[in-house]
């Protein structure tokens, strides 16, 4: 299979602010209020969940959100995620199947962290699932400059003007 035989067949859609290809597949019907939910500052469902995918020269553009995510690899090549922390950190993991190696078939970004993906190869393609709690709202999402991210995390100035191809 290729990529665009995946495309058609779950029937995914460019990103619209983020890159690659998407497509929502859950998105609970039960809400938190936003009185329980200071960061958010709205109702939002319980949880929602994506199908994702990558191809060549496609990235997952740096981005945050102020609740926890949830990625799952399902098939293809392995992607690389950088994340970036709050407190000046940052670390590079890599999701895939080889679980001998050291990659993740899953892993959790929690809330507040940035993070973007890209595929470690030139070739192939990664399919991946993005479960989110509270649930994904456009409202949420946040990205960044490259200026803005790499004067707060240097040490990650190659990888991060990857994933912000927009600058």
């Amino acid at each position: 299979m290729t990529a665009d035989d995946i495309i058609r067949l779950l029937q995914l859609q460019p990103h619209p602010v983020e890159g690659g290809f998407f497509r929502e597949t859950y998105r609970s019907f039960a809400t938190l209020p936003a009185s329980a939910l200071p960061e958010h500052r709205a109702d939002r469902s319980v949880s929602t969940a994506i199908y994702y995918l990558l191809k060549p020269g496609h990235v997952s553009e740096l981005h945050v959100l102020p609740g926890d995510e949830v990625f799952h690899f399902y098939l293809g090549s392995p992607v690389k995620m950088l994340q970036l922390w709050p407190d000046g950190n940052g670390k590079e993991v890599i999701l895939g199947s080889n679980i001998a190696t050291g990659e993740a078939p899953q892993l959790v970004v929690p809330g507040g962290v940035w993070q973007g993906t890209h595929l470690i190869a030139e070739s192939g393609f990664a399919l991946l699932g993005c479960t989110v709690a509270p649930g994904f709202d456009y409202a949420d999402y946040r990205g960044a400059s490259r200026a803005e991210l790499t004067a707060k995390w240097p040490a990650f100035a190659e990888q991060i003007k990857k994933l912000t191809p927009r600058g």
